[in-house]
């Protein structure tokens, strides 16, 4: 602010101004200095780090889901096969609704319902019932209430045989959904951008600031999706449709054009490009025996064999 005002003080500035101005860089100056802004800074750095890395190790993935509904969920035939991937169905469903919530990739990829359906994720009767429940929340948590009331039926029919079964799924289920309202919440809440009302929001995060959480309104969505999902959705399940990657074991949604340059391969780890010549890959018996054949006794080829074994590493005395 100095550099910037100093060359028009003797055009805009009466002398009253000047001494005022300067003691007013003065004073700025001295308590500059008495501001951590090192700290100040590394605490937010911190601060989103955290939150970043938080997001990404509460991704939703339906491994675990997946492993007990194949162990605990029985039947070879059609029907048991049927239920099994409409069980799974609804899990990916429900990750990809929370999704298309907080990730404008996604959404370009899924911009309508009518995509969701498309792509295999619901069924044409699944979506009328979906879009029949009336509510005006995220309608995210849909799916987990026709995977619990799919896996009670299964349960009564026989093809969970056990009760504890059925509670590890709900259980992993619950694990699972909780992955899902977390996203959500990261989306919904997000750091202030003054360093000030960090503070503010740390002090008391329930008061009635623009920033602080919304507690009537989770009071509101609380008592109406809680009601709607133990009265009007108990035990309604849509009918069980074959999806479209029935007979595809490959199943790969469909991408629209704003999310072409979304489409990658998949990750298969970082030594998955390593190179390793052929030489190093042989076991150790042959390699021996080939230096062997080729002259072991000559100091070039010991120099080789030397330089392609990993030497052993010197004991340290006690």
């Amino acid at each position: 602010m100095d550099l910037c005002l100093t060359p028009e003080n003797g055009f805009l500035l009466t002398g009253a101004q000047k001494r005022y101005f300067e003691k007013l860089s003065i004073y700025c100056d001295r308590y500059a200095e008495q501001i951590p802004v090192t700290f100040v800074l590394g605490f937010y750095v911190t601060l989103v780090v955290n939150r970043w890395w938080n997001q990404f190790v509460n991704l939703p993935w339906p491994d675990r889901l997946m492993f007990l509904i194949s162990s605990s969920v029985h039947g070879s035939d059609e029907h048991g096969r049927l239920l099994r991937r409409t069980l799974m169905r609804y899990v990916n469903l429900t990750s990809l609704l929370i999704f298309r919530s907080v990730s404008t990739a996604v959404y370009k990829r899924f911009p309508t319902m009518d995509h969701v359906v498309e792509a295999g994720f619901m069924t044409a009767d699944e979506r009328k019932l979906f879009d029949h429940l009336k509510s005006p929340h995220l309608k995210y948590w849909v799916p987990f209430i026709w995977f619990g009331n799919l896996a009670a039926k299964a349960r009564k029919e026989g093809r969970i045989r056990d009760s504890v079964d059925l509670q590890s799924l709900m259980t992993e289920m619950n694990r699972f959904r909780s992955w899902c309202s977390l996203l959500f919440g990261y989306d919904w809440v997000g750091i202030p951008l003054v360093y000030t009302q960090v503070a503010e929001q740390l002090i008391n995060p329930f008061g009635e600031d623009d920033d602080d959480f919304e507690t009537n309104w989770c009071i509101d969505r609380n008592l109406q999706v809680s009601l709607l999902a133990v009265d009007e959705m108990h035990m309604s399940l849509p009918k069980m449709k074959k999806d479209i990657y029935w007979d595809d074991s490959a199943a790969r949604p469909p991408y629209t054009l704003a999310a072409a340059d979304y489409c990658i391969p998949s990750f298969l780890g970082s030594t998955v490009q390593m190179g390793i010549s052929s030489f190093h890959c042989m076991p150790l018996v042959e390699c021996l025996l080939i230096l062997l054949n080729n002259g072991l006794g000559s100091s070039s080829s010991k120099r080789n064999f030397e330089a392609e074994i990993p030497s052993k590493p010197e004991e340290k005395d006690d």
